[in-house]
C-alpha cells in the first residue's frame, strides 16, 4: 500500500491545468491559486494559510511560486516549480505587487485565478488581482478533487486502516471516571507512534492537521449536538459517546465514527441506534456510479419520515472527503438542483456519483438528551462501492462492557 503521492500524479495534475487554461473564455496566459490546499494539490508544497499570501503562477511552459521570506527554504527545493520569488512579509512586502512582478515576468496580460486576489485570512487586506490583469475566475482544483485518482484511493485506504487502530485504543481506554480529553490524547498517540514505528521513512508530515492518527469522542449531552464539543467532564456509567477517528496520510484523510454506549444502553437508546443504523445502510445501498447524489439523501429522508424521527434529523448524509475534511459535491436533497443552479459552474453530469468519488455516509438521529451517527468512509467504483473504513458497526461491538 503506497502511502506517498507519486511524481507521475503532480505530472498529471499540471496537464490538466494546461488543458483548460487553453478553453479559458479570454485564453489566458496563466493560471493563479491563492488557496493553500489547490497549491499543495499541484505542486505538493503545502504550507498553513496566513495572512501572508502565497500565490501560484502555472503557464503552458512554468510554474513559480511567490512565497513570504519565512517560507522560501521550504518551497525551494520542491521539483515542480521553477521558480520562486519573495517578500519580506505582510504588509511591507507588498505581496500582491510581487505576484504581479512575477506574473509580468511570465508574459501573462489575462489570468485565471481561483479568486480575485488573496482571501482575508488573519487580517490581511491586499489589493484585488483585477487592477493589474483582465481575471478570470475558475475552480478547476476544487472540481479536480471530486473524483480521487488510484493513488490518492490508496492514501484514503491506509489512513482508514491507521483510523481504525486509533479508534480501537479509544475503546479500550474508555471507562467510567476517565476525563474524555486525556483518552483521547492517549488514543491518538499509542496509534500515532504505531503508525510512524510501521511506515518510518514512508511518513510524510504535512503542515495541515494535527498529528499522524487523531481518535476522540464528544460525549453525554454534546452528542445531542452534531457539531458538540468535548465537555470538561468524566466519562460516566449510562453515557453516549458519538467517536471520530483519522489518519493523515500525505495530506488525506479518512473519516470514521461510532455511536458507543458507556454500560448497558437503555431501550430508548437501543431504539435509536438501530434506527440511526439502519439509515446508513439505507444510503450504502443506494450509492453507486450514475446514481443521482441527492436522491441518497430523500431515500433516509423517507425512512426516517417512515419512522417518525424525520425531526430529529438536522444534517445532509454526508460529503466528499480526501484532502479536506469536508469536500463537495454533498449527499444532499437539494444538490441536483444545485447543479443546474446559474450560480455554479456543474453540469447535469455532476449531479450524478462517479468512480472515484469517496464519500463519509453518516445521517444521524438527534434527541432532547442524545445524538446518534456512524460515519464510515466509501469509495464510488466502476461497478459498485468499496467500504473504506471497517469498525464494527453492530451495537454489541459498540458497547463499553464493565466490569
Amino acid at each position: 500500500m503506497s502511502t506517498q503521492l507519486p511524481a507521475e500524479e503532480f505530472r498529471t495534475r499540471l496537464a490538466a491545468v494546461r488543458d483548460r487554461l487553453v478553453e479559458t473564455d479570454a485564453a489566458a496566459d496563466a493560471g493563479v491559486w491563492f488557496g493553500a490546499t489547490s497549491i499543495e494539490y499541484l505542486t505538493g508544497f503545502d504550507h498553513i494559510q496566513t495572512e501572508r499570501p502565497v500565490v501560484l503562477a502555472v503557464t503552458d511552459g512554468r510554474v513559480e511560486i511567490t512565497v513570504p521570506r519565512l517560507e522560501v527554504e521550504r518551497v525551494e527545493p520542491n521539483p515542480r516549480i521553477d521558480a520562486v520569488h519573495h517578500y519580506r512579509d505582510y504588509p511591507g512586502g507588498e505581496p500582491i505587487r510581487t505576484a504581479v512582478g512575477m506574473l509580468e515576468d511570465l508574459g501573462a496580460e489575462s489570468v485565471a485565478a481561483d479568486a480575485d486576489g488573496a482571501p482575508g485570512t488573519m487580517g490581511y487586506q491586499g489589493p484585488a488581482l483585477s487592477e493589474f490583469f483582465e481575471v478570470e475566475t475558475q475552480n478547476w482544483v476544487s472540481r479536480m478533487r471530486w473524483e480521487k485518482s488510484d493513488a490518492e484511493l490508496d492514501l484514503i485506504r491506509e489512513s482508514a486502516k491507521w483510523a481504525n487502530l486509533g479508534h480501537r485504543y479509544l475503546a479500550d481506554h474508555t471507562e467510567p471516571g476517565a476525563h474524555p480529553a486525556t483518552v483521547s490524547q492517549r488514543a491518538s498517540m499509542e496509534a500515532s507512534r504505531a503508525m510512524l514505528d510501521t511506515l518510518g521513512d514512508q511518513y510524510v508530515a504535512r503542515t495541515r492537521g494535527d498529528g499522524p492518527v487523531h481518535a476522540g469522542y464528544i460525549t453525554g449531552e454534546q452528542t445531542r449536538l452534531p457539531h458538540g464539543h468535548t465537555a470538561n467532564r468524566r466519562l460516566e456509567e449510562g453515557d453516549v459517546l458519538v467517536t471520530g477517528a483519522s489518519a493523515n496520510v500525505d495530506g488525506y484523510y479518512s473519516e470514521l465514527e461510532r455511536t458507543m454506549f458507556v454500560g448497558e444502553p437503555s431501550d430508548e437508546q437501543v431504539h435509536y441506534f438501530e434506527l440511526m443504523k439502519e439509515a446508513q445502510e439505507i444510503a450504502i445501498d443506494e450509492l453507486g456510479p450514475g446514481v443521482p447524489i441527492a436522491a441518497v439523501d430523500r431515500a433516509v429522508e423517507a425512512y426516517f419520515e417512515e419512522q417518525g424521527v424525520a425531526d430529529l434529523a438536522q444534517h445532509h448524509v454526508g460529503h466528499n472527503i480526501g484532502m479536506g475534511g469536508h469536500e463537495p459535491p454533498y449527499i444532499d436533497e437539494g444538490w441536483g438542483d444545485h447543479c443546474e443552479s446559474e450560480h455554479t459552474e456543474y453540469d447535469e453530469e455532476d449531479a450524478l456519483m462517479q468512480p472515484g468519488h469517496v464519500w463519509t455516509i453518516e445521517p444521524g438521529i438527534y434527541t432532547e438528551t442524545y445524538g446518534y451517527r456512524h460515519s464510515d468512509t466509501i469509495a464510488v467504483t466502476e461497478d459498485g462501492i468499496e467500504w473504506l473504513t471497517y469498525y464494527p458497526r453492530d451495537l454489541e461491538s459498540n458497547v463499553v462492557r464493565l466490569e
